[in-house]
């Protein structure tokens, strides 16, 4: 029998935050994964290695976790005012399946290096020296990001002295704003979904728990740490190794994207795996993180679930919920950061800390938020081919 050769695809597998990805050039992509469809799936598939029964994609690109098994297609913007359009897939690890449904914050960091590197930016707007701004359209969400990307001799500056807690090592730092980051349309327009602030909500098998759910950077349902037997203070073994309580966790999520509007039947939450994300809250207490490092300095506590296992950091598009759903007097996450008004926050999760803008308005009686920004970094690991079967 036969057997075709690989074919060789250029990819770039690269670090974004806390996450890394295999990053393509739309034009690059095999002729029939050049539109949305099966084709693509299978392809992003079969170049991280999933589905993989092991957990370990041994036989791909993917790093076995959430925060390591994604792909980005860049490509010329298609939105007047951006430079570049970004698509963003995160690669479920056991299952046959890519979810499209919202975007990578943290990767987010990496699209302008990319941008510039892959010459999809005018050379005239690149400076010898300083700051490049790229306009990034993300296209999974429809919503603009803008990046200030450091440049170096004319080229991307990826070293530096920045350091941010999740990743090992210092790099230069790239500052992010998430422009009009709530979501529109899906599950209901509104920033606040369910029109309220915190929720009733009750969870077959779990009972009924206090729950803020908010549409801004990424759908995102919160919870008291306290009220599911939770410290607030737990690292990744402490979750991931209880398949009872991830089990919770997900019932949680599935039941909260029902009352959000995002899926029609609970079983829906299976094929939709990305998004909404379960995240938990609690007071400031002193902790160590999974460096070792003593924290003491979190204005309150978060743990954030994604693609059904505990978050070894934070994602950058959960960080701005966080950030948003602080700066709204009367939320969970507000009530347990002590409450009051404040246009940004310092909270802490497995790996540290990390301090995030948003500034919330109330307008016509309903909550919007302009602008969220932070800081974070993004190195090229590797450049060159991607190998798949044919």
């Amino acid at each position: 029998m036969p057997h075709l050769p690989q074919i060789r695809i250029p990819a770039t597998y690269m670090r974004g935050g806390t996450s890394k990805g295999v990053f393509f050039r739309l034009q690059d992509l095999p002729t029939a994964a050049q539109a949305p469809g099966a084709a693509r799936d299978a392809l992003l598939l079969r170049v991280i290695g999933s589905p993989d029964p092991y957990a370990k994609h041994t036989d791909g690109m993917g790093g076995a976790t959430s925060s390591t098994s994604k792909c980005v297609i860049i490509s010329p913007s298609s939105v007047p005012g951006h430079d570049v359009d970004y698509l963003y897939g995160q690669v479920a690890i056991e299952q046959a399946f890519v979810d499209w449904s919202g975007n990578c914050g943290n990767l987010s960091s990496a699209v302008g290096p990319f941008a510039i590197a892959n010459g999809f930016i005018d050379p005239a707007r690149v400076p010898r020296d300083g700051l490049c701004t790229v306009r990034i359209w993300q296209a999974n969400i429809g919503k603009t990001i803008v990046a200030h990307v450091p440049v170096a001799g004319g080229q991307v500056q990826e070293t530096g002295d920045f350091e941010l807690d999740g990743v090992t090592f210092p790099a230069a730092e790239i500052e992010l704003e998430f422009l009009d980051p709530a979501e529109e349309g899906e599950g209901g327009g509104s920033m606040f979904p369910t029109g309220k602030l915190v929720d009733e909500l009750v969870v077959s098998g779990v009972g009924t728990l206090q729950a803020t759910m908010i549409n801004a950077g990424i759908p995102t349902i919160f919870v008291n740490a306290a009220d599911i037997g939770l410290m607030g203070t737990e690292l990744q073994p402490e979750i991931n190794a209880d398949p009872a309580r991830l089990a919770m966790f997900e019932a949680i999520r599935a039941h909260g994207a029902l009352r959000m509007g995002l899926i029609a039947d609970l079983a829906d939450a299976a094929t939709r795996q990305h998004t909404p994300k379960i995240a938990y809250v609690a007071p400031p207490q002193p902790y160590i993180a999974a460096s070792g490092k003593r924290i003491e300095d979190a204005e309150v506590l978060v743990r954030a679930l994604s693609m059904g296992k505990l978050h070894h950091a934070m994602m950058a598009t959960c960080a701005v919920a966080i950030a948003t759903a602080a700066s709204v007097p009367g939320t969970l996450v507000n009530l347990a950061a002590g409450g009051g008004s404040r246009d940004a926050i310092r909270f802490g999760h497995p790996s540290g800390t990390l301090r995030v803008g948003a500034k919330a308005e109330l307008r016509d009686g309903a909550w919007t938020v302009t602008k969220a920004s932070m800081s974070r970094s993004a190195r090229v690991l590797m450049e060159g081919w991607v190998r798949v079967p044919g």
